[in-house]
């Protein structure tokens, strides 16, 4: 049998990205059996074990890892050479993978995706939605869409658009339970918590003459979720308060779904970012779709933004 040894490679990398070989199979149109096999044959012609099979859930062993390792950096470099050939003829088409927040992938972005798509129909786009800060160097994505600058030197991170967070709650909680006026009002108050990999975030930041002041929600009496997009539908549903980012919230507010509470207090934040790896070549399908998404923040700035508490210090310049 003729050895497909990229094949072979690109099976073991889908399995250590999905965390099971038999979803990598199926991705790749192979039986269960057919990539068992395959994996034994690749394992069999480097006199190493790759997969820890031990235990119930996939595990690289000490030797897979290494050859992951070199498995990525030689799979991008194919995809790279490809994409540089196809750039020289001018052409652009391919898959753009991409990472963005969980509220603001399935509202927003998805709609300007389509407007892309169809700007450009030969491309196609791999999205992946988490909360969860992404290291980005052992995913498999081009780059990210991000609240906030990563504090990484391997990574670039370059400014979309002005970002702030707001509390807020739908007008029926707030008709059951009050509406708050000053920080100490939010002692008593039910509230929806974010959660990722860091942790919960429980803490609200407020400023107020310059000075800073915190308010922290005890965990126990708190809605919580991964998902930002769950926790707009709860707070949609006047389960509690929540705090969401200015873009996620700004239709709600428009449409009276949601009132920002104690609105002269909002504290400035970093920027929306996209993150991408430092030594990553930029492929032209994801230059294209990067100048789509700086254009479209910026057009969409002014228009989604205008008019809707900011921070003191953005509010004269959140427009720039």
């Amino acid at each position: 049998m003729a050895t497909d040894r990229l094949g072979d490679m690109r099976l073991f990398v889908e399995a250590a990205a999905l965390g099971s070989l038999s979803a990598a199979g199926r991705k790749l149109g192979f039986s269960p059996a057919a990539a068992s096999a395959r994996l034994a044959k690749l394992e069999a012609t480097l006199h190493t074990r790759l997969i820890d099979r031990s235990t119930r859930q996939l595990r690289l062993t000490e030797e897979g890892r290494l050859y992951h390792r070199h498995c990525c950096i030689a799979l991008r470099a194919i995809e790279d050479g490809e994409a540089a050939l196809q750039a020289s003829q001018g052409a652009v088409r391919g898959k753009v993978r991409i990472s963005a927040s969980a509220d603001f992938g399935r509202h927003l972005l998805n709609q300007w995706l389509d407007d892309f798509i169809r700007a450009q129909p030969e491309l196609k786009i791999a999205l992946t939605l988490t909360d969860s800060l992404s290291e980005l160097l052992h995913d498999d994505v081009d780059f990210a869409i991000r609240f906030g600058k990563p504090e990484n030197d391997s990574l670039i991170a370059r400014r979309l658009a002005p970002n702030w967070r707001v509390l807020c709650a739908a007008p029926e909680y707030l008709a059951r339970h009050g509406t708050p006026r000053t920080p100490a009002d939010l002692a008593g108050h039910r509230f929806i918590v974010l959660v990722t990999a860091a942790g919960p975030l429980n803490e609200f930041h407020f400023v107020s003459g310059g000075k800073r002041s915190t308010h922290t929600v005890a965990m126990d009496n708190a809605w919580e979720t991964n998902d930002g997009a769950l926790a707009r539908t709860w707070a949609l549903a006047g389960v509690g308060i929540a705090r969401k980012t200015i873009w996620d919230a700004a239709a709600d507010i428009r449409a009276g779904a949601l009132e920002v509470l104690l609105p002269d207090l909002v504290e400035s934040e970093p920027g929306i970012y996209a993150v991408f790896h430092r030594n990553r070549y930029m492929t032209p399908r994801v230059r294209v779709l990067l100048d789509f998404l700086v254009d479209r923040f910026q057009r969409s700035t002014a228009e989604i933004l205008a008019g809707l508490p900011a921070p003191l210090a953005s509010a004269s310049s959140k427009m720039g």
